[in-house]
């Protein structure tokens, strides 16, 4: 069985965690990368790769957003999916 490793970024931590619980359901998905904002994601994923990331896109700091276009400028072409909630 092939796993599909994931790296999820958002600032809220019960957010992650609560992705973080609706995954661990799928035997073949594993969350390897946990990151509070863009800059920790960034810097996670060059130390760890893994084969996509699910990212909220309203982060302080470094946002999804401009984490995406960071992967992408230093070479990094791994899929991305933006996640956000509003409360409008």
């Amino acid at each position: 069985m092939t796993v599909l490793r994931l790296a999820l970024a958002d600032d809220q931590a019960l957010v992650r965690s609560g992705l973080r619980a609706l995954l661990a359901a799928w035997d073949d998905l594993r969350v390897e990368v946990e990151a509070a904002d863009g800059e920790e994601l960034l810097h996670a994923l060059q130390a760890q790769r893994v084969d996509v990331v699910l990212s909220d896109i309203r982060m302080p700091g470094v946002d999804g957003l401009e984490a995406v276009c960071a992967l992408r400028s230093r070479g990094d072409q791994t899929p991305v999916i933006l996640l956000t909630t509003f409360d409008e």
